[in-house]
């Protein structure tokens, strides 16, 4: 959604904000009105208390829907009623309030019409149409911020009283621990079994190989050539160990860091790798080396699966270290296969972040928000 769609809609989510601020107005003089004669005796206090605040919670599920679909606000749903009544207390005044800015929107934009037919029709003086454009602006810019600030204040308020409970949020975290355990089980044994797999179709058969030809050079007269061809055999056994040591663990991220690590991808990637690494300091070694697997499995999907000519891959840090790798390749890539959910485990083992997009024809970008600390 673009820019205009955006401001689209938090403009409908605050005009409808509006109508619900009546509506919790009117519900909450409703109450004070049924519960003054009603609080001098308990039974019928409590049946009325009950009734308020079954009612309130009704209100605050359609705020909380308004909330998600329009200013993109989640919030949970274990609240107690007595929260939904203080709620909307408060959140009456600030839905009005987003009101009077939605009519001070209008306002400005029947006076903008008329200025404009105005000037069109020469009813208007230059120092006029100047003065007016300079207010037109001015007001523009006091009714965009005061659509950021209620939409802020709708958020936060959202959040006091309907977030989550400290109970829902220790569920959550334990969830989150349990499925991300598992899956660091899981990639720790793929990981295993893709080691075990390289070394038998490679260096174990390389061995084999080297064991037939000394054996050959035993045997012969003039073992020269055979010798040498052992020789050229054991440079091959070097380089496939360096590679399966490499691909599990690369000795070049301690030692050198991470944008060494990353320039050593690059460069055995077989395909153009533009990178762009913006980090002012070394992070921690369980994010760093999250990081660096991020980038190395998703270039490596790009030169075999996607048929990419270009891969472009952006370090950088806010609040939280972000990498970014996007590719020219054909799209498509699951995010449920082995090479994708492993990788969106070993991130979510640190509690950072995994998404992947890529549409059929590309590009895919993945991305992954690692934490700092």
């Amino acid at each position: 959604m673009g820019v205009v769609g955006t401001w689209v809609r938090v403009g409908v989510g605050v005009l409808l904000g509006a109508v619900t601020g009546l509506v919790e107005l009117v519900y909450l003089i409703w109450a004070g009105i049924i519960l003054i004669p009603a609080w001098p005796q308990p039974r019928t206090r409590r049946a009325a208390v009950q009734r308020i605040q079954a009612g309130a919670r009704n209100l605050a599920e359609v705020e909380r829907w308004r909330l998600a679909a329009f200013l993109r606000a989640e919030n949970a749903s274990d609240y107690t009623g007595a929260r939904a009544v203080e709620y909307l207390l408060l959140r009456w005044a600030v839905g009005l309030l987003g009101g009077l800015v939605l009519l001070l929107f209008l306002y400005g934009a029947a006076v903008g019409v008329i200025w404009t037919f105005e000037a069109f029709t020469g009813q208007s003086t230059l120092l006029l149409i100047v003065s007016q454009v300079l207010l037109s602006a001015v007001l523009l810019f006091l009714i965009v911020q005061g659509f950021i600030g209620i939409a802020a204040v709708e958020r936060r308020l959202a959040r006091h009283f309907l977030g989550p409970s400290t109970r829902e949020v220790l569920e959550r975290r334990i969830t989150e621990l349990s499925t991300s355990r598992a899956g660091v089980v899981a990639a720790v044994d793929a990981e295993r079994r893709r080691i075990e797999r390289d070394i038998h179709d490679g260096v174990q058969q390389r061995l084999v190989a080297l064991g037939m030809l000394l054996g050959r050079a035993r045997r012969a007269p003039d073992n020269s050539e055979l010798i040498a061809q052992a020789h050229e055999e054991t440079q091959h056994i070097l380089d496939e160990l360096r590679d399966v040591a490499w691909r599990a663990y690369p000795a070049a991220l301690d030692n050198l860091g991470l944008h060494e690590a990353l320039l050593r991808v690059a460069e055995r990637a077989g395909i153009r790798v533009r990178l762009r690494y913006e980090l002012a300091e070394r992070p921690p070694s369980a994010v760093e080396t999250a990081a660096y697997f991020v980038v190395s499995e998703a270039v490596t999907n790009a030169a075999k699966h996607a048929y990419a000519q270009e891969v472009t891959v952006d370090v950088t840090q806010a609040d939280r270290l972000v990498v970014r790798v996007r590719d020219d390749g054909v799209g498509g890539a699951d995010p449920g296969g082995s090479g994708l959910s492993g990788l969106a485990r070993r991130v979510a083992a640190v509690d950072g972040e995994f998404t992947v997009d890529s549409p059929v024809g590309g590009p895919t970008v993945i991305v992954a928000e690692l934490p700092c600390v």
